[in-house]
């Protein structure tokens, strides 16, 4: 789990079926160290992952990527110059049980990721 290190959440609204959070990022937390020293972006893999928590957050389950059907990265983050990002999610519940999810990563006009995809609940 990011939240709390990597990441703060400083505000947070909900709405039906979204959860739109702004939060501000740590550019001295330990995965800037390699990526990259001196020039710290923010990797793809930790956007994936603030989506999957504030899905989690938004529906009160723990979930699993199944698919990206488009998964977008723009433009990168640098902490140093964007610490705080506005991230937002939408998501339906489906018939078999996943959840339809569409999610942004922006800072004023820039948008740094877009996906859409399918999460499944996990089971124990």
């Amino acid at each position: 789990m990011l939240e709390n290190s990597f990441y703060i959440i400083t505000h947070e609204e909900r709405g039906n079926n979204s959860i739109t959070v702004t939060v501000t990022l740590n550019p001295a937390h330990p995965i800037f160290e390699g990526h990259f020293p001196g020039r710290p972006v923010v990797p793809g893999v930790c956007m994936m992952q603030i989506v999957k928590e504030l899905l989690d957050r938004g529906t009160a389950q723990d979930t699993l990527l199944r698919h990206g059907s488009n998964i977008k990265f723009l433009h990168f983050i640098d902490p140093t110059r964007q610490p705080e990002v506005l991230i937002s999610v939408q998501y339906d519940a489906q018939p078999d049980a996943s959840w339809k999810v569409n999610a942004n990563i922006r800072h004023g006009e820039t948008v740094f990721f877009k996906f859409q995809g399918n999460f499944i609940t996990q089971t124990s």
